[in-house]
């Protein structure tokens, strides 16, 4: 294993994955509590905001895995493990936010947006300017076809 391999992108990732097994397991607790068998997915208030922000999140995860290592791989690997980090730290703010009140999701849906927004415009940038640095060195070698 080269020592240019994305550990900390890997790291990331596994921490957010574990971080998806725990948000489960709350709606696991939430549908004992509520006594919500499944598959039903309605119940009581309590139940069903913890059910949508799992679900919210589940939906987000494959977005989020695809800027951070796109991030990672083409701009920068601290930035984007960094950028990880704290898009964990703001689902968990969501999550929690949400289960206790609809309107208490939405400074973690705006701050998991900047997240989004953030890893993606940078990943573009590293993308365009490999592509840009592969053209430079194409025409200069006059190689390209």
């Amino acid at each position: 294993m080269g020592t240019d391999s994305p550990f900390l992108l890997a790291a990331v990732s596994l921490l957010s994955a574990l971080q998806m097994g725990y948000l489960a397991r709350q709606v696991g607790l939430s549908r004992m509590v509520h006594k919500v068998l499944p598959p039903s997915v309605t119940g009581p208030p309590e139940f069903e905001r913890t059910f949508r922000a799992h679900q919210n999140c589940v939906e987000c995860y494959p977005l989020f895995l695809v800027t951070l290592w796109t991030c990672g791989m083409f701009f920068s690997e601290v930035t984007a493990a960094t950028g990880g980090l704290l898009y964990i730290i703001i689902r968990q703010i969501y999550f929690n936010g949400y289960v206790k009140s609809a309107k208490k999701r939405l400074p973690g849906f705006y701050l998991t947006l900047a997240v989004f927004f953030t890893l993606s415009l940078l990943a573009l940038i590293g993308i365009l300017s490999g592509i840009l640095h592969n053209s430079t060195s194409c025409f200069s070698r006059r190689k390209c076809l």
